[in-house]
């Protein structure tokens, strides 16, 4: 363990973690209701670790709802939501419900504009998705950032279509979601799996994002999941590094599969796992290619790196 607490969070660190964790505390292992999710939220933002909040996961679906509990954020602590999609199984489906998830953030992003925004969508893609649906996405969507999720053995061949789709574009809008575990030990990719992403994603220069497992910052055994859980010191660090240094995917998974946190030093001048380094400028670059991840707690990533003696 690292010997002893920080008494300020360095610049590398916060450059890693800035915005990085979207609140999930509406789905497993927490489970929340909208209500105490949201009033968790309301704290959160209020926090002196908000410069680690992203969104708060909200599902398309539940928007009507949400917008009862307003008053709890101000427009100085307004409510950020990642807009989640419902997952369909063929392309059919797939357009069907991104129209009505597209209407939906429309009417929700007016419905108060001082203390709600929409920062972006996630959403499933079926295996029959290809670039003209893609196209049909866009149009839909408009401007609003997407995240499209398909399972880690997909990966590769997911984001090459979204990279393509994107190349043709001044801005990639599009990029892709890795799911990184869940609650129980099949949910959870191999960190082959995870490497073979941030490599692909680093070379098409593709933004992407996590989510579930990342509870932690160092991967570590979980006996609730009986298996290894990654870490998301691991995680994000391996992207930028990788990105930074043109790793191959062997070299990204001994960094993923380190769990001894002494291996992580930040600095205000630099991020560095062993001997391996990358200065803050550069660190700011690559995290507009690595978002965030999803998390339903807050609490618990920030309690572990005060453990650590990170924050």
């Amino acid at each position: 363990m690292v010997s002893s607490p920080v008494m300020a969070v360095s610049a590398s660190l916060r450059a890693l973690l800035n915005q990085a964790i979207d609140y999930a505390g509406m789905f497993p292992p927490c489970a929340l209701a909208l209500e105490p999710a949201l009033r968790n939220q309301a704290s959160y933002v209020r926090s002196s670790e908000v410069w680690m909040l992203n969104g708060f996961v909200l599902p398309v679906g539940q928007f009507d709802a949400a917008t009862k509990f307003a008053s709890k954020f101000d427009s100085s602590h307004p409510l950020r939501v990642a807009a989640l999609g419902p997952k369909t199984t063929s392309v059919e489906s797939f357009r069907d419900a991104l129209e009505n998830a597209g209407a939906a953030i429309r009417s929700y992003s007016r419905s108060d504009v001082n203390l709600i925004s929409v920062s972006h969508l996630e959403m499933f893609l079926p295996d029959d998705v290809d670039s003209v649906s893609l196209k049909v996405a866009s149009a839909v969507v408009g401007e609003l950032p997407v995240f499209w999720e398909a399972p880690p053995e997909r990966a590769e061949q997911t984001i090459a279509l979204i990279a393509g789709y994107n190349s043709d574009k001044d801005m990639a809008k599009f990029g892709y979601k890795l799911r990184t575990g869940g609650v129980t030990a099949d949910a959870f990719p191999t960190s082959a799996q995870i490497a073979r992403a941030l490599v692909t994603a680093a070379t098409y220069q593709l933004p992407i994002k996590f989510t579930a497992g990342l509870h932690h910052p160092i991967q570590q055994f979980r006996d609730e999941v009986k298996t290894k859980m990654h870490g998301f010191l691991n995680v994000l660090g391996a992207a930028v590094l990788a990105a930074e240094h043109q790793w191959e995917a062997d070299q990204t998974v001994m960094m993923l599969e380190d769990e001894d946190p002494r291996s992580f030093s930040f600095t205000d001048d630099f991020f560095m796992w062993r001997d391996w380094k990358i200065d803050v400028e550069p660190l700011q670059y690559r995290r507009k290619f690595v978002r965030s991840f999803g998390s339903c707690s807050f609490d618990e990533p920030r309690d572990d790196l005060r453990e650590l003696g990170f924050l």
